[in-house]
This record gives structure tokens, C-alpha cells and sequence, in this order.
């Protein structure tokens, strides 16, 4: 779910890159840089959503399909890096599910370059601009899935919503749908994976409650829990199974109403939005 971008944030924070260069000189060549990012987010903060473009990032051209949902998960990713983890080798085996654009791939083989990714991503015009980003950044040991993770092998209805929160769905709705494959995470997971990350817009607790006897295998694990304002919440069910997996948890609110005793808040169909860490204890 893409949470609402207000460009005022991006000039607050190039008045501090500005400021920065003046009062820490001998890192004027970072602080220039930093300057120069900034001002190209500002820009994409400006941009009308679901506009087909692309940045400068790191020196190569990284397509976009709406500028919200890129802002936002490079918030995430690049300043926050949610998707920071330990791992014990240099070439740990990662896998990606909702690796929409590629921001978390290219952020993870910056992290350990030496890295082998498996990832995940239904959505036919995503999917397409992943594919294209990876080929831009030539990343290699990658392997890309236009498929949706599930309990099951087969079919579904996806429902594109057309930058990040495509999804899994019999709603109905005006949406743009089409069928998927889908793969079980499950056999997926039979050998030692370093990270496992899963966001797929409210299938994670159906998927984990599938592959439970195989998280055994995985160290680390990021889950983006989504829960509908129409439907029952499924959050106990999430965190008893990643309990019993023997994971550590740590939870950040991301989406929610401030004063939910009186007034929930929607956004996408959703009332609540949860990032969910665990973490294997030594």
C-alpha cells in the first residue's frame, strides 16, 4: 500500500542537504550528491500518479510506473532500509516476494552483491518494468517469476491496480483484472534461505500458514501484514505462526488511524498497514 507523499517533505529535506554543505565543507562531493538526488525526487513528488517515467539512480536509468508508490519504497528502502539484515556468508540466498519495480533487488545486490535472489511479481506491466531495471543495472544471479506467490500451483484472478498494490482478489471491483500463475512459496523453502521477504498485499497469512513446517529454513524474515477494513483480521494467525517458526518479532505501525476508538481510516481498502521483522535468535 502506497502511503501519501507530500512534496513539502522533500523540500525540507534538500534545505538540509544545502545547509549540510556549508557547515560539513570536506564532504561537499556527498553532500552535492545528495543535493542532486533530492532535487530528482522533488521532481517525482510533483509527477501525476500512474505516469510512466524514470530517474537517475546511482548513475543508471531506473524506469517507474507511478511516482507515489516509488517515493515511498525508496523512503523505505534506501533511507529507513527496512531490508537490512546480518548475514553470516557473503552470497546470501534471498527471496523477493512482491518485488514490484526492482527497488528491493537493487538495494539487496547493493547490500551483498555476491547475493543469489529468487523473486516474485504478478503484475504483467511491473513485472515488464522489473525486468527492464534489471536488465539497465545488469544484475546478475537473479531469477525473475511473473507469478504470484500462493498455497497452491495454478491460476487466480489478479486484480492491477497499476503501481504497488495489485493483488490477489475476487472483489469486485473496476479495476483492471487478469489471471495469474501461481507458485507455492513452500517448495521454495526447503533449503536455507538468508532473507525472506513477503509482501503481496494481503495473501502473507494464507501463504505462511502453508509453508509452516519449512520456516524452519529461513533466518530472517520481513512481512508486510495487510489488513482490509472489510474483512476479519488475520494478525493473531500471522504472529503465532512466525512464534512458533522460532523467530524473535519486532512490528512498525505504517498505516493507521489516529484516533481509531473514533475514526478508522481507509486507504486502498485498508485500515491497517504493519511491517513485521523476525529475527532468529543466537
Amino acid at each position: 500500500m502506497t502511503l501519501q507523499i507530500d512534496s513539502s517533505n522533500y523540500f525540507l529535506s534538500l534545505f538540509k542537504s544545502l545547509v549540510k554543505l556549508f557547515i560539513i565543507p570536506h564532504k561537499w562531493k556527498f553532500q552535492l550528491s545528495q543535493i542532486n538526488l533530492k532535487l530528482k525526487l522533488l521532481k517525482l513528488a510533483l509527477t501525476p500518479r500512474y505516469t510512466e517515467t524514470s530517474i537517475d539512480l546511482f548513475g543508471k536509468i531506473f524506469k517507474l510506473v507511478d511516482s507515489a508508490s516509488f517515493l515511498w519504497t525508496y523512503y523505505e528502502i534506501f533511507d529507513s532500509e527496512i531490508y537490512n539484515f546480518n548475514s553470516k556468508t557473503n552470497n546470501p540466498l534471498i527471496i523477493d516476494c512482491g518485488a514490484n519495480i526492482g527497488l528491493s533487488i537493487l538495494y539487496l545486490k547493493r547490500l551483498y552483491p555476491g547475493s543469489r535472489i529468487i523473486a516474485f511479481e504478478p503484475d504483467l506491466n511491473v513485472f515488464n518494468t522489473l525486468e527492464e531495471n534489471i536488465k539497465n543495472f545488469n544484475i546478475s544471479d537473479i531469477e525473475l517469476n511473473r507469478k504470484a506467490v500462493w498455497k497452491s500451483e495454478g491460476f487466480l484472478e489478479f486484480t492491477s491496480e497499476g503501481s504497488d498494490a495489485g493483488r490477489l482478489s475476487e472483489e469486485q471491483s473496476d479495476l483492471k483484472k487478469y489471471q495469474v500463475p501461481t507458485v507455492r512459496l513452500s517448495d521454495y523453502l526447503k533449503q536455507p534461505v538468508d532473507f525472506l521477504k513477503i509482501d503481496i498485499e494481503g495473501a502473507e497469512t494464507e501463504v505462511l500458514k502453508d509453508c509452516q513446517s519449512e520456516l524452519v529454513n529461513v533466518k530472517n524474515i520481513f512481512v508486510e501484514y495487510h489488513s482490509f477494513a472489510d474483512k476479519p483480521q488475520s494478525l493473531d494467525v500471522l504472529i503465532n505462526i512466525l512464534s512458533k517458526a522460532g523467530f524473535r518479532i519486532y512490528v512498525q505501525t505504517l498505516c493507521q488511524s489516529p484516533q481509531p476508538l473514533h475514526t478508522i481510516d481507509v486507504l486502498n481498502g485498508m485500515d491497517m498497514q504493519l511491517n513485521i521483522f523476525g529475527l532468529r535468535e543466537s
